[in-house]
């Protein structure tokens, strides 16, 4: 004789289906730990090299150049495009590494969840 699996069964509502306002209240307190999360990114820093180590460059969580230090020895006039393109690399590495960082804490709360998906795009842009 096979066993009877047994599982919780959920609480139900007036309609018969999930209960909506332990639902609402559940959305409700991940919204807050989303908004704590992205309020904590502001004091999160990503700092990235490039050229070598020749520039150092330092983004927080939301994408805010913090700092750029550059070795003295790369500021030569005849090789200013140079150290324009070294800027670019490393501020597009520095923006990359932080939003990789931005991302893997906020998916820590939704566990991998589309929000916006899962509401439609209500979520806002």
């Amino acid at each position: 004789m096979a066993k009877k699996l047994i599982r919780p069964k959920a609480k139900k509502g007036p309609a018969g289906g999930m209960n909506p306002s332990n639902l609402m209240g559940q959305f409700q307190k991940m919204q807050q730990e989303m908004a704590a999360t992205q309020e904590k990114l502001a004091d999160e820093l990503v700092t990235v090299t490039a050229g070598g180590g020749a520039i150092s460059i330092t983004i927080s969580g939301h994408q805010r150049v913090q700092a750029i230090t550059l070795n003295p020895e790369i500021v030569d006039p005849k090789e200013i495009e140079l150290l324009q393109d070294m800027l670019v690399a490393g501020i597009n590495a520095a923006i990359e590494q932080s939003q990789t960082m931005a991302a893997q804490k906020m998916e820590g709360l939704t566990g991998g969840l589309d929000i916006n998906n899962l509401l439609g795009g209500l979520g806002g842009p």
